[in-house]
């Protein structure tokens, strides 16, 4: 298990750092700080913002309306749309933060580099429950299988995608849901910026620091309403926590510093699009939740 330390201290760490290579800039003590604000309080001010959003999703009412396996198959086949994008999101960011072509050329900062490089690690070459290589995208795909989800939708989207490049035909083969399709539209919005701090911040406070508080209302929930049976979806929410909560978030946290430093714009964009992510994030759960008290109303009504 990684020793865990607060995203306090890698800021903290990172502040040492620039502190020594801008001798000029005016420290105290062992904080570093710029002339405006540290970067510390461009964190603070971040998460000072989504909270009353980030509470919205961890207290969802989505997480208790599945009540049988039938409504956790609705919540996968929106939620998977979600996994499949955070991978691309994952990707575009080592490509613009590493070199991925060849011939190979030094490219970008070694730290962010390095941070990155680790993330995809842990996320496109983990372990299943039997110790198994895979990425969490094909781990959440052996998840739907094992409840008896429809997972040929999403291959269709996949393929489809992968011969044509256009998002509309993909969307339509697999007939996506129509909230899943905008999630996935705004994601791929912010790729398309090409910013990579952008990408970063989403990346950072929309996902892997959202992941584990969101993911810990669910296993709560499925472990009252539903027996071992569906232990792929439980061990890849509860390997989420442990390994966001733990580990990733934590470099995330940094990688997003490291991009945004000091500057002011940098940060207030990043502020945006981190609250943009969050209420589309939102509406994919209402449009879950409406699809299944939906359902619910077509049984019991």
């Amino acid at each position: 298990m990684t020793t865990q330390s607060s995203g306090n201290d890698l800021v903290y760490e990172f502040d040492n750092q620039l502190r020594l290579q801008n001798p000029g800039k005016r420290s105290f003590g062992t904080r570093f700080y710029t002339d405006k604000n540290s970067m510390q309080d461009y964190i603070n001010s971040i998460k000072s913002t989504i909270e009353p959003l980030r509470q919205q999703i961890i207290n969802h009412k989505v997480y208790s309306a599945i009540s049988s396996p039938d409504e956790l198959k609705i919540f996968m086949q929106y939620h998977v749309y979600a996994v499949w994008d955070f991978m691309s999101l994952l990707k575009s960011l080592q490509n613009q933060l590493t070199c991925t072509s060849v011939p190979w050329f030094p490219s970008g900062d070694a730290d962010s580099r390095y941070l990155i490089n680790e993330i995809v690690v842990g996320e496109e070459s983990d372990v299943d429950s039997n110790g198994n290589r895979t990425s969490h995208f094909e781990l959440y795909l052996k998840a739907m299988e094992q409840i008896g989800c429809d997972t040929e939708s999403m291959n269709g989207f996949v393929e489809t995608l992968k011969i044509t490049g256009n998002f509309p035909e993909a969307y339509a083969a697999a007939d996506t849901p129509f909230m899943a399709q905008k999630f996935v539209d705004f994601t791929f919005d912010v790729i398309g910026s090409n910013k990579a701090y952008l990408q970063a911040a989403i990346f950072t406070f929309g996902r892997e620091d959202l992941i584990p508080g969101m993911f810990l209302s669910m296993v709560n929930d499925l472990n009252r309403n539903f027996p071992e049976s569906i232990s792929q979806i439980k061990y890849y929410l509860e390997r989420h926590i442990e390994v966001d909560g733990d580990h990733h978030s934590h470099l995330a946290l940094q990688m997003t510093a490291n991009l945004c430093g000091d500057n002011g714009q940098c940060w207030q964009e990043a502020e945006e699009a981190v609250v943009q992510s969050l209420k589309m994030r939102i509406a994919l759960w209402d449009g879950v939740c409406e699809e299944i008290m939906a359902k619910k109303s077509v049984v019991f009504g």
